[in-house]
């Protein structure tokens, strides 16, 4: 097994090993536990992850992970934990203070590994897309946590990028490859604010308005896409996989 194949691997072992630490001290401490299903879910996301991006590199035969790619793998393992939180809160109560102080780290990693990736030349197609999907399902966490207190319809900022995903199977002119537009980013970057200011409670009166300008950003950038594609839907195009061109 290649030191390459040996990333993704680490990056689930460590994740859950964060987790079942979190437990056990939690424990000791008596101020909170976290339940087996909040243990399973983020083992789940790990593992399910991380199995999809160690078959990436074996299809892409990559040599070398790269440092932007080990940044993204231990977002994405706090990912797994925020995920385990999240689980666990449904069913237990869980201190907000845990749940921020992993999510934002996450967020700030988002920029970090994009800039690694200039700096080392060492921007791929593989960890675009390992990027995106990191990216994606947070957001589908976050929505979940806050739609506990803000209502389901805030789900639709975790959903829409799936939705559109799905609906790429059903109309292939969807899954046409769109040109770079920062303002992805940025709309990206605004949903996990405003959902780790709703998930705070800080702002208990203009949490709806800041979810809610964020989800509007959203529909926004995701409409502006499909109307790009529709318009070029009979041009004679090599689709790309569903999801890599989108990164809201």
């Amino acid at each position: 097994m290649t030191r390459v194949q040996l990333a993704p691997i680490s990056s689930a072992v460590a994740g859950a090993v964060v987790v079942t630490l979190l437990g056990v001290v939690a424990l000791h401490w008596h101020q909170l536990w976290v339940p087996a299903v909040g243990w399973l879910a983020a083992l789940g996301y790990l593992m399910i992850s991380n199995a999809l991006l160690l078959r990436g590199v074996q299809q892409r035969q990559i040599t070398r992970f790269g440092a932007a790619n080990v940044v993204t793998a231990v977002r994405s393992t706090l990912v797994g934990v925020i995920s385990g939180v999240v689980v666990s809160s449904s069913v237990a109560p869980m201190p907000v203070g845990l749940l921020v102080a992993l999510v934002v780290p996450a967020l700030l990693l988002d920029a970090v590994d994009g800039w690694v990736a200039r700096r080392t030349n060492s921007a791929s197609e593989l960890g675009a897309r390992f990027d995106m999907e990191v990216d994606a399902f947070l957001l589908l966490v976050l929505s979940a946590y806050v739609a506990q207190t803000l209502g389901i319809w805030v789900l639709a900022i975790g959903v829409m990028r799936y939705a559109f995903v799905a609906a790429g199977w059903i109309f292939p002119w969807l899954r046409r490859q769109l040109p770079f537009r920062y303002w992805r980013k940025v709309v990206t970057a605004a949903q996990g604010i405003a959902l780790t200011i709703a998930a705070t409670g800080f702002l208990p009166v203009l949490d709806v308005l800041v979810v809610a300008i964020a989800l509007a950003l959203l529909i926004e950038s995701f409409g502006r896409d499909v109307v790009w594609l529709a318009a070029r839907r009979r041009e004679p195009s090599s689709p790309a996989l569903p999801g890599v061109q989108k990164s809201t």
